[in-house]
C-alpha cells in the first residue's frame, strides 16, 4: 500500500510538472527553410529565448525537429509594458535617432522594446515597437528611491550598464558630467532622482564628487548633422543632447554647444597630403632638438658585457640606434634642401623610470628650442612637454602610443589603437556594408569598443564556450551589400572555421574578412596565405610600402650609408625627423602646420587631431588589403 501510495505521488507530481511545462512553453515544429531568427520573429521572442530552451539550435535547425517556444505568459512583463505600443514601418534612411524623435521616445527604450533589431539592425520594411511609456522612467518610479552604483577599478559603463538592465546612453543621461571619463571611486547615479536642495531626505548618501569635467563651446557649421557632431566628438546622441537640451529642437546652424574639454575633435574631412619641401623658407634660423635614450653612462660603467656583446641582446638599444641612424638621415636630407635649422642631439638617459631630461631643459635651456623630439618614454615626454609648456615649445613623441598627461604643445606622432579601430569603420562607413563581428572572448577591449562606439555592428559567431557556430554567421549575411566580416581571434582553429564559411559563403555573397589590430597568428603556416587573399583582408595600419622614387631613395642611401636596409624604427626615425624639420620651414608657425597640413614621408603619414583643449594625436592611419596578386594594397 505504501508502495502504490509512493507511485501515485510521483506520478502526479510528474503529471503537475508536464502541465506546468504547457503552460509555460509552446512547441515549434521547424519548416524546412526557417531559421531561428525567423521563428522567434514569429513567436516575438528573441533567438537568445529559444537558445536557452533549445541549446543544440545554435548549431542551426532542420526540418521535423522539435523547438520548445516561450510561451505568451512567459513574456508578461515585455508584454505588459508594450501592450498599448504602437508599432512603425521603417522607412529608406530612417535611424533610431530619428524615429526616437519622431515618437518623442528615448533611443535606448526604443532599442530596448525592440530587441531583434537592435542586434540585427533596423531593416527598410521592418516593423519595430514604439514603447507606450519610457522604460527609464519605469525603472525611476518602481522603489521609489535613489539608487547609486560606486565605480571599482576596471569597471567600464558597458559593465556596470549591463548589471543594473539600462543602456549607456540612459547611464550617461543620468550622469553628463561622466560623458569624458569614469572616475574610479564615483557614485554614478542608476535610478530615482537626486533630492533637491531645501528638501529634507534620510539615509541617502551623496555622490561622490567626480573630476570637475569642463566645457568649451563649438559653434555648428552649415550642413551638419547629430549624426555628424557625435562622430566628431566621439559623444552618443543622449550624452550630447543631456548636456546640450536645445538639440532636442534639432541641429541648426551657428547653435553653441558645450563640449567637454576632455574629448577629441575628429576631423571630418581630411587634409590633403602636401608636399611641405615646396614651400620652404629660409629667413630664420630653427632650433630642433632630439632627447635620444642612448644611456651612455650606463655602457662606459658596465665591465662585464662589451659594447658589442651589449647589443646583442639590449633590444631597447638597438632601437634607438636604429632610429637615431634614421634621423641622421632626415638631417642629410635637410641640408642637401639647404633647410635652415641647428639639430642638437642629447642623451636622455632614460629608462621606463627616470630620465636625466630634466635637468637637460635646464642646463641646455631647451624653452627656447623651436621644437623637441623625445624622450622615448611617454612619462618622460610628458615631463619635458610640462616643462616648457609656458613657452609652448612643440614636444613631439615619437614612438608611444599611450598618454597619461596632455599638454597643449605635445604632439603623439603615433596613432593610438582607438585610431587604428576608428579609422577601419569610417572606411567601413563611406562603403554602406552590412558589418559583422566575430570576437573572442578574450578580446575584451575589442568587443567594449564596438559596444560603446559602432551600435550599427552586429556580433555573433560564438557560442557560450567561445566555439564558432557557422549558422549564426552565415544567416546575418545579405545579399544587396558587401558583407565586411571582423575577426578577432588568436586561435588557430576559430580562424580557420571562420575563413572557411567565408569562403564557402562567396558563391552566394559578397564578403571580405577584416582585422583592427596585428594578429601573430595569421603569420603562422597553419593559415594559408591564399586564404586571405581570396578573401582580401582588409587590415589597419601605421605604415605603408612606398614605391615613390623618394622613398627608393632613402633606402638605397642609408644602405650605402649602413650596409644594411633600414629597419621599421630606422624609417620611422627618418620621417618624424624629417617632417618636424619641414614644418619648421614654412611661413607659418608649426602649430599652423600642423592644423592645416597633412604629411607623408617614407612609410608614415602625420594627420594631426587637435584635442579639445590639449595637445594633438596623429590621426596618419592607412588602409590596406591584401590583392589577389599577393601583394599589399592602400584600399580606395
Amino acid at each position: 500500500m505504501k508502495y502504490f501510495l509512493a507511485v501515485c505521488v510521483t506520478v502526479f507530481f510528474i503529471s503537475c510538472s508536464a502541465f506546468s511545462q504547457q503552460g509555460k512553453y509552446l512547441k515549434h515544429t521547424v519548416v524546412k527553410g526557417e531559421t531561428v531568427t525567423q521563428i522567434a520573429q514569429k513567436y516575438h521572442v528573441t533567438p537568445f529565448d529559444i537558445y536557452k530552451l533549445n541549446p543544440d539550435s545554435k548549431n542551426g535547425v532542420q526540418p521535423n525537429t522539435v523547438l520548445l517556444i516561450p510561451s505568451p505568459t512567459s513574456k508578461a512583463k515585455e508584454s505588459a509594458l508594450n501592450s498599448k505600443a504602437k508599432t512603425h514601418q521603417v522607412a529608406t534612411k530612417e535611424t533610431w535617432y530619428s524615429i526616437a524623435k519622431l515618437y518623442n521616445v528615448s533611443i535606448g527604450d526604443l532599442e530596448a522594446a525592440n530587441p531583434i533589431a537592435l542586434k540585427e539592425g533596423l531593416k527598410v520594411g521592418g516593423m519595430i515597437t514604439i514603447p507606450s511609456k519610457s522604460l527609464s522612467k519605469s525603472l525611476d518610479t518602481k522603489t521609489g528611491k535613489v539608487v547609486y552604483h560606486e565605480v571599482l577599478a576596471k569597471e567600464t559603463k558597458f559593465s556596470i550598464a549591463k548589471k543594473y538592465g539600462i543602456t549607456i546612453e540612459q547611464l550617461e543621461k543620468l550622469n553628463p558630467d561622466t560623458v569624458g571619463g569614469l572616475p574610479v571611486g564615483y557614485k554614478l547615479l542608476i535610478s530615482g532622482t537626486p533630492p533637491q536642495s531645501g528638501v529634507k531626505v534620510t539615509k541617502i548618501e551623496e555622490p561622490k564628487k567626480a573630476k570637475i569635467v569642463e566645457y568649451v563651446n563649438y559653434e555648428v557649421k552649415a550642413k551638419e548633422t547629430m549624426y555628424s557632431l557625435t562622430k566628431m566628438f566621439g559623444l552618443s546622441t543622449e550624452a550630447l543632447v543631456a548636456i546640450n537640451p536645445e538639440l532636442t529642437d534639432g541641429v541648426k546652424e551657428g547653435m553653441i554647444l558645450k563640449i567637454p574639454n576632455t574629448v577629441s575633435i575628429s576631423k571630418t574631412e581630411k587634409n590633403a597630403i602636401a608636399d611641405l619641401s615646396k614651400s620652404i623658407t629660409t629667413q630664420k634660423r630653427k632650433e630642433l632638438v632630439l632627447l635620444l635614450p642612448f644611456n651612455i653612462s650606463k655602457l662606459e660603467s658596465d665591465t662585464i658585457n662589451s659594447t658589442a656583446a651589449r647589443l646583442k641582446k639590449d633590444k631597447f638599444l638597438n632601437m634607438t640606434l636604429d632610429f637615431y641612424a634614421g634621423a641622421l638621415m632626415a638631417i642629410d636630407s635637410a641640408k642637401t634642401l639647404g633647410l635652415n635649422i641647428n639639430v642638437k642631439i642629447l642623451d636622455s638617459q632614460e629608462t621606463k623610470n627616470s630620465s636625466n631630461a630634466a635637468s637637460l631643459v635646464q642646463q641646455y635651456k631647451l624653452e627656447n628650442a623651436d621644437a623637441i623630439i623625445g624622450p622615448f618614454y611617454q612619462t618622460n615626454v610628458e615631463k619635458v612637454a610640462e616643462l616648457v609648456s609656458k613657452d609652448n615649445v612643440p614636444v613631439i613623441s615619437p614612438l608611444s602610443k599611450e598618454t597619461v598627461k596632455s599638454f597643449p604643445n605635445l604632439y603623439q606622432s603615433m596613432p593610438t589603437n582607438d585610431f587604428l579601430r576608428t579609422a577601419m569603420f569610417d572606411y567601413l562607413e563611406t562603403k554602406d556594408g552590412n558589418i559583422i563581428a566575430v570576437i573572442a572572448a578574450k578580446k575584451t577591449a575589442i568587443k567594449q569598443y564596438i559596444i560603446e562606439n559602432q551600435k550599427g555592428v552586429r556580433l555573433t559567431g560564438l557560442d557560450s564556450n567561445g566555439n564558432f557556430v557557422a549558422d549564426s554567421l552565415k544567416k546575418l549575411l545579405v545579399k544587396d551589400k558587401v558583407n565586411y566580416v571582423i575577426m578577432e581571434s588568436e586561435k588557430t582553429g576559430t580562424i580557420l572555421a571562420i575563413t572557411n564559411t567565408l569562403l564557402n559563403a562567396m558563391s552566394e555573397y559578397r564578403v571580405q574578412l577584416v582585422i583592427l589590430e596585428a594578429n601573430p597568428t595569421l603569420d603562422f603556416e597553419e593559415i594559408p596565405l591564399s586564404r586571405l587573399t581570396k578573401l582580401k583582408m582588409l587590415y589597419p595600419s601605421l605604415i605603408c610600402d612606398n614605391e615613390t622614387p623618394e622613398a627608393l631613395m632613402f633606402e638605397n642611401a642609408y644602405k650605402r650609408k649602413n650596409k644594411i636596409f633600414p629597419s621599421q624604427f630606422a624609417t620611422r626615425g627618418f620621417d618624424v625627423t624629417f617632417d618636424t624639420m619641414l614644418r619648421l620651414s614654412q611661413n607659418t608657425s608649426f602649430a599652423e602646420t600642423i592644423e592645416n597640413v597633412a604629411t607623408k614621408q617614407v612609410e608614415n603619414k602625420f594627420d594631426y587631431n587637435k584635442k579639445v583643449s590639449e595637445g594633438y594625436t596623429n590621426s596618419g592611419v592607412y588602409i590596406l588589403y591584401y590583392d589577389a596578386d599577393l601583394t599589399i594594397k592602400e584600399a580606395n
